[in-house]
């Protein structure tokens, strides 16, 4: 494979046709079922997955043929089909259109549906987790096919559902099980990297553990005077109930959420804290000042990323803004809980485990409840080939000039658990450009273009790797 003329290939192509098309993805506010109970009303995911079929049977891609799929009450899935030009097998590339909610705290002349293109970054929601994976995959295919590299049958699968837990990905991949086929090669564009100086492949990935606890003293809300000191408080209680399974001063959460971690996983993280170090680890973080880690030690802090469970307040209820608080003791709290599992922790059992715990006993016998959302089971990635280590070591060392990097990401991808229990014997190369400070999911989310580019390029690599892998 010409390197040259691949990275001219890809450069081209994003800059002349991806780039804009992002921009334009980056404007539709096509919220996860999750965050827009009425998206099939507002049109905006049908807007999404529109802008993305129309690009991508424009992307002069030969055989390829594209469809919007539509099961009733689900959101739209894009099912792409590239023919194989004489290698035999599947290759199969996955990603995901539909967005994260606004947030807040967006810098001047930045927000989540204007995209602005600053120093070399595309701004704006969605653009790295995950709308260039679409873009990204084709355009390996066509660099190929432009050098005139052989590859096997591509297959892309492209959600309307991730950031809501992927609940109506199932419902597809049953759906569409001749269509698909049985792959060989799994490609996944939508994780974590630890810089943008090397390819990164993902090892392992946490599992989420997402509900809503809450706590109800009264049917309606009284005068903190009057009550004070006869009703107890609900977000105290909530405090308590929180307690039993998080140590407020150690962090420490509750015991059915931990597993051993694998001495290979230990060994794969103290190489990633020796390449990237307290800078790469801590100061990709927007800390104010004085704030520091709970430890010192970068192995640690990468195993409590990579491999223990935490657990974020995403979001409170119940309460009035700071501005309008009047004094009133409140009827209820309620907080959305999502804990971060292990990624060999089976959900189900963890879910139900935290369930228990919080509703039992309940204090002074207020109504409690703790509401489980779509538990998402962990993935810890097979053994690489040989062929195919070979393969991310030679992109990475080609397009970013720097050794390949491993390591186990603190976030979540469920179609990748559903997939590995679908093909055990399938190969997973998970990758990403969502590195230092781009924040998916928060304010100034970025897309790092070159990065874009450099991956579009290994995954070029890889694909043509996978045509010419030895066979049994």
């Amino acid at each position: 494979m010409n390197t040259a003329n691949v990275d001219r290939f890809v450069n081209a192509r994003w800059d002349d046709s991806i780039v804009p098309t992002l921009c334009d993805y980056v404007r539709i506010p096509n919220k996860s079922p999750a965050f827009d109970p009425d998206w099939q009303a507002h049109g905006h995911m049908e807007r999404a997955v529109r802008l993305l079929e129309q690009w991508a049977l424009a992307a002069d891609v030969d055989g390829l043929s594209a469809e919007v799929v539509t099961l009733p009450g689900r959101t739209p899935l894009l099912f792409i089909e590239v023919a194989g030009t004489g290698a035999p097998g599947t290759v199969l590339l996955y990603g995901h259109y539909d967005k994260q909610p606004e947030f807040d705290g967006w810098e001047p002349e930045l927000g989540p549906w204007e995209p602005v293109i600053r120093d070399g970054r595309l701004y704006g929601r969605g653009g790295a987790d995950d709308g260039y994976a679409l873009f990204g995959s084709l355009t390996a295919i066509a660099a190929l096919q432009a050098e005139g590299i052989e590859h096997a049958r591509c297959v892309l699968l492209i959600e309307g559902c991730e950031e809501s837990g992927s609940f109506d990905l199932p419902f597809y991949v049953e759906a569409l099980a001749d269509r698909i086929g049985d792959p060989e090669l799994v490609v996944c564009l939508d994780a974590e990297c630890g810089d943008y100086q090397a390819l990164w492949v993902t090892t392992s990935l946490r599992g989420m553990l997402p509900g809503v606890l809450d706590v109800r003293v009264l049917t309606e809300g009284q005068h903190s005077g009057a009550a004070g000191g006869i009703v107890p408080s609900s977000f105290r209680l909530l405090r308590a109930l929180v307690e039993r399974v998080e140590d407020a001063a150690t962090g420490r959460l509750h015991e059915a959420l931990y597993v051993d971690v694998p001495a290979d996983a230990h060994a794969q993280l103290a190489e990633v804290a020796a390449a990237l170090g307290r800078d790469g680890i801590v100061g990709r973080f927007p800390w104010i000042d004085g704030m520091q880690p709970e430890t010192d030690d970068l192995v640690e802090l990468l195993l409590n990323n990579a491999w223990r469970p935490s657990l974020a307040t995403v979001g409170l209820g119940g309460a009035p803004d700071v501005g309008n608080a009047g004094n009133t003791l409140r009827p209820g709290t309620r907080a959305k809980l999502v804990f971060r599992l292990p990624p060999t922790l089976d959900a189900a059992s963890a879910g139900r485990a935290i369930k228990t715990e919080l509703e039992r006993d309940p204090p002074h016998g207020a109504r409690v409840r703790f509401e489980l959302e779509t538990p998402q089971t962990g993935w810890k990635a097979p053994a690489l080939s040989p062929w195919l280590e070979s393969s991310v070591r030679r992109a990475s060392t080609d397009h970013f000039g720097a050794p390949a990097r491993f390591m186990g990401m603190g976030g979540t991808i469920p179609f990748m658990k559903m997939l590995g229990d679908a093909y055990p014997s399938t190969q997973f190369l998970v990758t990403g450009v969502l590195g230092p400070k781009s924040n998916a999911h928060g304010p100034n989310e970025f897309l790092e273009i070159a990065t874009g580019k450099r991956i579009t390029a290994c995954v070029a690599r890889v694909i043509a790797d996978h045509a010419r892998r030895p066979r049994d």
